[in-house]
């Protein structure tokens, strides 16, 4: 029987193999030592035969047709017909390269960013990792990155200590589940001995004439319809709830609950959280009509969508502008709903409460307000004891004179 010419071994072209006694190997056409052993009973085996550097032909079966696919088993076969040519054993199989920062960034973001994080923190971590981290580390081997790169990476972005204090807590992720991941050995965090810079609180707190400016602004564009009527809403929802933007922006009517008194936030950064309908935030609420079909409290301007993040920062800026608040962000409405909680004698954990804060820590930046409501009620309460002392002092020096 003549030996069967090689062709491009396609599921389709080994499909159509038949023998009718024995059995025969069919060789690829474009891979050398690539072939598939056809038996007369139907069974279908992918091998390789090549010679080595001794000059002796060897084989290796790389898996049954119909279980393994063309495409895997000629991935396969490039990695033995390499190994035969060097004299390698095929019972082990071959070295995996050695995983740089840049795959374990890639692993990061896939599995875990993707996976466990609100849309602006995955776009925030990609935008650190791309511009940052692969630029200035992406080629080193794990085993080869030391504390010095780390370090370095952070001092080279000195002038901006938040971004750069970021870009270490990233890293530090990276390398926990790492260890988890067992790419690294354990104890391994880099980060740890890197000592963050000391970043300017970018808190702003409004006064009570900054809060009027801000009143007035919001009616006078209310009045003319300089500003989208929808942003108008939204940023009095926030100066009234405390609530972040995105969960002002994402509301839906679903999530207002009358009977109960309580907005049920669905999608908050921390989770479920339910916020009080005090009665100045309903009356927002009265005010704003409900679109047919659109589930949004804060409409945008397609039939079906709520107002974009980037469209109610434009409006907002018109906002400040007219208040003459240019650099108060819209987060620091979310600050002055807790500065004047503390003013009118909450406490920090209530205003964690009412600010949906999942750790103690977060709500304690709020420490040194309550440190200057007690000292102003101290004040307060000395200066009024005070005037009654020597209120009393004066009258019995009056007596006694008389």
């Amino acid at each position: 029987m003549a030996a069967p010419q090689p062709l491009k071994l396609t599921k389709r072209a080994v499909d159509s193999l038949r023998v009718s006694s024995g059995d025969t190997v069919v060789w690829d056409r474009d891979l050398p030592g690539f072939g598939v052993r056809v038996y007369a009973s139907g069974r279908k085996v992918w091998c390789v035969q090549v010679r080595g550097p001794s000059g002796k032909p060897k084989r290796k079966a790389l898996g049954h047709f119909g279980k393994v696919t063309p495409d895997k088993a000629r991935q396969d076969a490039v990695i033995a017909i390499d190994r035969i040519k060097r004299g390698l054993s095929l019972d082990s199989p071959p070295e995996a390269p050695e995983p740089t920062v840049l795959d374990l960034a890639e692993r990061y973001m896939e599995s875990h960013v993707r996976v466990n994080c609100k849309p602006r923190t995955v776009v925030s971590f990609e935008s650190l990792v791309r511009v940052h981290i692969v630029p200035e580390l992406g080629h080193i081997r794990l085993s080869e990155l030391e504390r010095s790169h780390i370090s370095g990476l952070h001092h080279r972005l000195r002038m901006t200590p938040f971004q750069a204090n970021l870009v270490v807590k990233v890293l530090s992720g990276m390398f926990r589940l790492a260890e988890a991941w067992e790419m690294i050995p354990p104890g391994r965090d880099l980060c740890r001995s890197v000592r963050p810079y000391r970043e300017k609180p970018r808190e702003r707190f409004l006064s009570s004439d900054e809060y009027g400016r801000l009143g007035d602004a919001l009616d006078k564009a209310e009045m003319d319809g300089s500003v989208y009527l929808p942003a108008i809403h939204a940023i009095r929802l926030l100066l009234l709830t405390g609530c972040r933007k995105d969960e002002i922006r994402t509301l839906k009517w679903d999530d207002i609950d009358r009977s109960s008194g309580m907005m049920h936030l669905r999608d908050g950064k921390t989770g479920l959280r339910h916020v009080p309908l005090a009665p100045a935030v309903l009356a927002v609420l009265n005010e704003i009509p409900r679109i047919d079909g659109n589930p949004w409290v804060i409409a945008g301007n397609g039939p079906e969508d709520h107002l974009g993040t980037g469209s109610l920062d434009y409006h907002w800026q018109k906002i400040r502008s007219l208040a003459k608040l240019e650099k108060v962000r819209l987060h620091d409405l979310r600050h002055s709903y807790a500065s004047r909680a503390l003013a009118l004698g909450e406490g920090l954990p209530m205003i964690g409460e009412l600010l949906g804060h999942r750790k103690v820590e977060t709500t304690a930046r709020y420490a040194h307000l309550m440190k200057d409501a007690e000292k102003a009620s101290a004040n307060k309460v000395g200066a009024n004891i005070s005037f009654m002392l020597n209120r009393q002092a004066s009258g019995d020096e009056r007596e006694g004179g008389s």
